[in-house]
């Protein structure tokens, strides 16, 4: 196995950030051939989602998710920023991992898609992101 961890500065905005071009790095940094590469995000207010960015797809999800998880006053959970409790919630809907099969060195993801993570929490500007290349 072979992993790695980088940052990725979110700033104080929820985000759509594209991960793709990073873990595509790490596998060639990894001289990769056929396996899984796991993308792991060790925080209690991020998540991970597969799907298109670029054409809106990624405002959309962030629409959707402050009409699902409103950030108001209405979470028990209550530090930072006012509605910061939602962010907590997040990762129940979209979680902190995701695995890809990677054949020949190159993630099989289809033609739309790319690796994002979804960071709501304005509260915390930066966020470790960890790859983990698990060899067939």
């Amino acid at each position: 196995m072979y992993t790695k961890e980088i940052e990725v500065r979110t700033g104080h905005v929820a985000v759509v950030h594209d991960l793709t071009k990073d873990a595509e790095a790490f596998l060639t940094e990894a001289d990769a051939a056929d396996g899984l590469l796991h993308v792991w995000v060790p925080h209690a207010t991020a998540g991970l989602a597969v799907l298109e960015t670029g054409a809106g797809s990624d405002d959309d999800l962030l629409t959707a998710i402050d009409d699902l998880l409103p950030r108001d006053d209405r979470w028990r959970h209550q530090h930072g920023t006012p509605g910061h409790g939602r962010d907590h919630v997040v990762p129940g809907f979209l979680p902190p991992y995701a695995t890809l099969p990677v054949i020949g060195g190159v993630l099989a993801l289809g033609t739309w898609q790319s690796i994002c993570l979804v960071d709501t929490n304005v509260d915390n500007p930066a966020r470790r992101v960890r790859f983990s290349l698990l060899a067939g």
